[in-house]
């Protein structure tokens, strides 16, 4: 079972930044998406950056040039680089991978998630 590993979350004050790692304990194939989430007590877990395989990216309104999400094509790892950080990005950071091997045969992976607290 593979499972996708997170790191580099942890404590920064505001205006600080922080880079999130995710990667994968084992192969994955037919990557087509790869995505951070997170969720703050009490709300909805969030997109917060998705990148395609074919390099475009998606980002929530509340990130926009702020975060930047990128990914190692060799390695099947992706980041988050957080900068400008607010109290209100405080969250349960999770990585996710969806792979795509057939029209029938797709599969949706989790992190663990990773604690990002922004103090003001």
């Amino acid at each position: 079972q593979v499972q996708l590993v997170e790191s580099g979350g942890g404590l920064v004050q505001a205006g600080g930044s922080l880079r999130l790692s995710c990667a994968p304990s084992g192969s994955i194939f037919g990557i087509e998406t790869m995505a951070w989430y997170r969720q703050a007590p009490g709300k909805q877990r969030e997109l917060v950056a998705r990148i395609y395989s074919g390099g475009s990216t998606d980002y929530g309104d509340p990130v926009k040039g702020r975060f930047t999400i990128s990914r190692d094509n060799v390695k099947n790892s992706v980041y988050l680089q957080m900068n400008s950080l607010k109290p209100e990005d405080t969250a349960v950071y999770y990585c996710n991978v969806v792979s795509v091997l057939s029209v029938w045969n797709s599969r949706n992976y989790w992190g663990q998630g990773t604690q990002v607290t922004v103090s003001s």
